[in-house]
């Protein structure tokens, strides 16, 4: 329910990309924006407000401090003081502000800055006002300070001080009337308040008809009637500038603008306030939807109770946007949660038993799959991170990925350096799903892995000893389709053999993508003591290789078609980094499987030959 525009007493006069783009960057020279200044002035506006801090003297030429300070002084000009949690040793003294007339019978919670922040001497003189342009807000823009002390001064907030400014009004006026009720006085105009000196911001929309560009003024195109007898801010929007601040609507919008927001809230008189006692309201109302609840949970259906809780919800959800037209904020969610908590307290009273038997389930449930994360985690954890363990090679380049069809699989790879030239990599894949197949991946892994690390760097020598240790064991006859590789590093020379794997795809720089279809034997444990055949293939340099599992070839959609191996080359055309074809592959299997349930694990392993 954002605020609507009703007046627009406000415009901003923005150093936009725009007009840095024509006048340079930022900083602009003192004499730059005394030109600013002055062609604002000459449109006669009611008050001009400067959100911006003029620390550090001029460099780009002398006397443009002086130059900018006489501008200043020829318009009704009010500059910015940044409140800050420390005393900056450059203003050892407390700003000069406007006097503010305080009638309260306590000390009223103000807002405290230890120190502050403002511009030079020079330029700060010469404004008629000065004001505060620092919020509390941490992330997003909820309450601004309008009254705020810096020291033991009180300092208005720079919006605040532009509306003195601009009725001529000596002095501020703060009348506390107890508990909630602060009211900040300028002229005939009485802002409430909380009592810290806060006002919550009733933000709008982000409206582009409060700006103007810095350039359309200092080129002469913008037109005074814009900013005659408004209230002028000049701010920053450029985007690299990061002077944006996120509202309650969700919006990033430039820091000046919470200004320009402020003075419409003003002046359409729409204000928000948390009510004196707002606390024992929202207690009230908890004890009264309590009641209700405690009343009839117990004697009416688990249904009806339900209805009446939600009838509750509605109802405080009402009273609290009731309340929100009204101007006053009500923190409705508190009594809500409470309620909802009683509710499901008294509930469950009622249906113990039924609780207690769903109880045991959920845990027996929860023992199970804590005990298949686990198994899946000590898989995951058997399996290397190719960008770690290659890290600083320069020679080939590595990828890899698996993601199981349940929580653990059968589908498994390796990749490690047998020598300081000789890369050895593997990609298996186990008959079956599930944890059966996850154990014997495990000792197929290991195994392979352990005959790779004791001297057979021969693909196939690999694995007619490891076909003869797996089968030795296998009284559930499971099998193994695998592919392993050796890569020479230094002249491309690879080494691979296929155990009924699915062929892999390779490509040389400039080629097309094309499967390697040669067959090194049958799955590993399907006919003992077979003695499996090795194959050679030279890469070139920016050449790769990118061995898969069934789970991509033979991934199905809804209507029950399968990838198959022309998509599968269709997809890797092009690319040339495996960590791109990885992730180009597992994407478009995804898409291609749409809702479809994954049916097997996919497993994919792509290395690229660098250079010498």
């Amino acid at each position: 329910m954002p605020r609507s525009r009703a007046t627009a007493p406000a415009v901003i006069v923005a150093i936009d990309e725009r007009a840095l783009d024509a006048r340079g960057q930022w900083p602009w020279p003192r004499n730059v924006l005394a030109q600013l200044v002055d062609a604002i002035n000459a449109a006669r506006p009611a008050a001009l407000g400067i959100d911006l801090l003029f620390v550090e003297p001029d460099r780009s030429s002398a006397g443009a401090d002086a130059v900018l300070a006489q501008a200043i002084q020829r318009g009704k000009v009010v500059m910015g003081i940044a409140g800050l949690e420390y005393r900056d040793r450059r203003y050892p003294f407390p700003p000069q502000a406007a006097p503010t007339r305080v009638a309260t019978k306590r000390e009223l919670p103000l807002r405290r800055f230890d120190g502050h922040l403002q511009s030079r001497a020079e330029i700060n003189r010469a404004a008629d006002g000065r004001g505060l342009i620092s919020s509390d807000a941490k992330e997003i823009v909820r309450r601004v300070p309008l009254a705020a002390r810096i020291g033991q001064v009180i300092v208005p907030a720079l919006s605040i001080e532009m509306i003195r400014v601009a009725v001529g009004a000596p002095l501020l006026r703060l009348t506390d009337q107890g508990g909630e009720r602060v009211t900040l006085g300028i002229g005939d105009l009485s802002v409430p308040l909380q009592s810290d000196g806060s006002l919550h911001v009733y933000f709008g929309h982000h409206d582009a008809e409060r700006f103007v560009s810095a350039e359309d003024l200092l080129s002469g195109t913008a037109a005074a009637e814009l900013l005659r007898d408004k209230l002028v801010l000049v701010g920053m929007t450029g985007l690299g500038l990061l002077d944006y601040q996120i509202t309650a609507l969700g919006e990033r919008i430039p820091g000046v603008e919470v200004h320009a927001q402020i003075l419409e809230q003003i002046f359409d008189g729409e204000y928000l306030r948390r009510p004196t006692g707002a606390t024992w309201i929202e207690a009230a109302l908890l004890a009264a939807a309590g009641l209700v609840l405690v009343i009839c949970v117990p004697i009416v259906r688990p249904w009806v109770s339900a209805s009446l809780l939600a009838a509750l919800l509605g109802a405080l959800a009402a009273t609290g946007l009731v309340a929100f037209r009204a101007g006053s904020l009500l923190n409705v969610a508190a009594p809500a949660l409470g309620a909802a908590f009683l509710f499901a307290t008294l509930l469950a009273s009622t249906l113990a038993e039924a609780d207690r038997q769903r109880r045991l389930l959920r845990e027996a449930q929860a023992r199970v799959a804590g005990e298949l994360e686990a198994a899946r985690r000590i898989q995951m954890g058997l399996l290397p991170a190719p960008r770690e363990l290659f890290a600083a090679e320069r020679r080939f380049s590595l990828e890899a990925l698996l993601e199981p069809a349940r929580t653990v699989g059968g589908d498994f790879y390796d990749c490690f350096m047998l020598d300081p030239h000789h890369l050895f990599f593997l990609v298996g894949d186990v008959s079956g799903k599930g944890l059966a197949a996850s154990l014997f991946m495990a000792l197929s892994k290991s195994l392979l892995k352990s005959l790779a690390l004791r001297g057979a760097r021969d693909p196939a020598e690999i694995f007619n000893q490891a076909n003869a240790e797996i089968s030795r064991d296998n009284p559930e006859s499971l099998f193994v389709t695998a592919f392993a590789g050796v890569l020479d590093a230094r002249n491309g020379r690879l080494a691979f053999c296929s155990a009924g794997h699915e062929p892999p795809v390779a490509c040389q720089p400039g080629g097309a993508p094309q499967r390697l279809m040669q067959s090194g034997g049958p799955p590993l444990c399907v006919i003992r003591d077979f003695a499996y055949s090795a194959s050679e293939l030279e890469l070139e340099t920016g050449g790769w290789l990118c061995v898969v599992t069934d789970g991509v070839t033979e991934a199905m959609n809804e209507r029950g078609e399968l990838y198959g191996a022309a998509r599968l080359l269709e997809t890797v055309r092009g690319l040339a980094e495996p960590g791109a074809i990885a992730a180009a592959v597992r994407d478009d299997v995804r898409r291609f499987a749409g809702k479809a349930e994954q049916s097997d694990d996919l497993t994919l392993l792509c290395v690229r030959r660098s250079g010498a």
